[in-house]
Parts: C-alpha cells; structure tokens; sequence
C-alpha cells in the first residue's frame, strides 16, 4: 500500500499508528477516538473505494488529540491511596498540561500477558510457579470483562493461549508447558506487545505484562531497550516476578527493576518460592487499583520521538509514591513531498 498523504476531510475515521504506518476505518456516521501506544487519534479521512481500493493511496488528515497515562498511588507502606483529579499535575515535556480527563482505570477491560520463563534455570520450582500463576489470573480476570493470553519462553517464546476469558482453559494451559532450554525474555516482550497492538485496534482497554523470570536473558534476537519500546509503543504496564534465588541483586533482577520503573509498574522478588502467590496478589491488587489521565498535548509535533510524561502530586504528601509510564512515542512524520 502507498504511504497515506494529507488530503481534505471527507470521512470519519479512527486512526492508528502501527509500527510507523498509519491505517485507518471509515466510519461516516460517528466521530470516534481509540487509544493505542498511549495516544489517541481523532481524524477525518478520504477512503478509497471501488475495485484495487486497498492499492491505492489513503488521504486523512491527522490530528493528534489526547494523551493517556496510567498510574497508580501508594503510600510507604504499599497501600493504595484514594485520589481525586485536583490531587494531580501532568508535565509532557517538562510543560505543564491541562488534564482533560480522570478515571479510575479498573472500569477498563484488562488484557493481560503472563510471560512464564521455561527455561532451565527454573526447572526444579517451575510446579510452584504454575500454580502461582494459576492463582494469579483467578484473582485478576473478571469473567466476561477481562482477557489474558500466555506466553512462555526459553530458547524462543511461544504463545500458549491467545487472549482469552476463561480462566480454567488458561489453567489448563499452564499446565502444559514444560521447562526447556535458554532464555529469550526480550524476545517474548515484543511478542506480547505486538498482540496487543493488534488488540488495540478493537477497542479501549488496559495493558500489562507479568514476567515471571529471572531476568537473565541469553538468547533474545532483540535488545532489552527495543523490547522496552515495544512495551511503550502498546502502552502496557510491565510487572515483574523474580525467580533468582540468590541472596544479593543480580543483573536480572536490575533488568526487571528497570523494565517495570520505565513503564509504571513494579518488580517483585520474593525471598522463598512459596512467597510467590503474595507476590502475584500484589501486582493483582495494584491492576484493581490504577487510575487514568487524558490531556491534549499543548505542542505535539509528529517527530516519531519519546515524549516525556511526569505526574506529580499538586501538594506532595509525605510518603506517598506516584508510579506511572515514563513517556510515549509520538507520531512518525510525513514522508517528503507527501
């Protein structure tokens, strides 16, 4: 298909950008906005229509409309706080921002990725982490509202389970699988966001990824910073469950820290096996308890570049911890001459 170009509004349509190519559904009647990679699009478009429709070009014109940030609030002691939208200021870019809009993101349809590491490293306590992470979608998928898909990794990562409400076939699938060989934890990241972008583009919903890993990746074709952006770009949360049983941090364990801190979540490293299960209620406990703010960048430019996002409290609060994504990336640019 052709690189779209800028032309006069004639349709509705939503608007999304996926990997640097934008596409779009035509919908004549109702003006809609669908949130993907942490940006919300609202455009008008010219459909092409008629036979070799699909070749040909597609002319919108683009306007980048909001912003959205998921976040969540504790105080030193790991409880969350009850917080109201005049409790907040939002800086894209170190700028101040008005927030248009303030939700508690539980009202959101969850979809959920649960990265299981199989490889060798876990082989002898990897009952204990199936039957945490069986507990783990018991208590964070509500029937008939929520989603999640399995993905389990060790030389490659393979999906399990595509998304999916029915928690006793995730069980069952869970149980399948079977320890093996390497770890390609970066690899299985991307996997998993890239599916989420595809869900994405069917509605509104909120994204995280659990890994439950060691951290200590051996065998990833990518790099940990493009698995990181892969994450930012499907606007997911990523959680982290440490399997490491050594006594001082390791680098896997840095990495998990690290991935969880860029995106707005939270690495958790149980000191014994059997603690798994309370590690696996907290981030469930934290997923039933985030809230969502939209804005209108004053200034957005379409430079395909990390914007930052911070989120503070308008009066800091003496122990109180916002932890929310670090930013998002920002529209490609138009091709030359288009």
């Amino acid at each position: 298909m052709a690189r779209p170009v800028i032309a006069p509004r004639d349709y509705l349509c939503y608007i999304m950008v996926l990997g640097g190519n934008v596409v779009f559904r035509r919908d004549a009647a109702v003006l809609a906005v669908i949130l993907t990679s942490g940006l919300v699009f609202r455009g008008l478009a010219q459909a092409p229509s008629g036979p070799g429709a699909a070749e040909q070009d597609a002319h919108f014109n683009l306007d980048v409309n909001r912003v959205a940030a998921t976040f969540s609030v504790t105080d030193r002691r790991g409880h969350f706080a009850a917080m109201t939208r005049d409790d907040f200021l939002v800086f894209d870019n170190q700028q101040p921002q008005k927030i248009l809009e303030f939700s508690a993101e539980s009202e959101l349809p969850l979809r959920l990725a649960l990265l299981l590491d199989a490889s060798g490293s876990v082989r002898d306590r990897f009952h204990f982490i199936q039957d945490s992470a069986v507990g783990f979608l018991t208590s964070s998928i509500r029937p008939g509202h929520d989603q999640a898909m399995l993905v389990s990794f060790d030389i490659t990562p393979e999906v399990v389970s595509e998304f999916d409400g029915d928690v006793d076939k995730l069980a069952a699938k869970i149980r399948e699988v079977r320890p093996g060989g390497a770890t390609a934890l970066y690899d299985a990241i991307d996997l998993a966001a890239r599916r989420m972008w595809q869900a994405s583009r069917t509605g509104r919903f909120r994204f995280a990824i659990v890994i439950f890993s060691d951290g200590d990746d051996n065998e990833s074709r990518l790099t940990r910073q493009q698995a990181l952006e892969s994450a930012q770009r499907a606007n997911a949360v990523l959680f982290a469950v440490s399997t490491s049983e050594q006594s001082v941090p390791t680098q896997g364990d840095k990495v998990l820290k690290f991935l969880a801190a860029e995106t707005g979540g939270t690495a958790l490293f149980p000191f014994k096996v059997e603690d798994l299960a309370r590690s696996f209620e907290t981030i469930a406990k934290e997923l039933r308890h985030q809230y969502n703010i939209l804005y209108r960048p004053d200034a957005l430019a379409a430079d395909g570049q990390f914007h930052t996002v911070e989120i503070r409290l308008k009066q800091p609060k003496g122990g109180f911890l916002v932890r929310a994504r670090k930013g998002y990336y920002a529209p490609p640019p138009p091709a030359p001459g288009k």
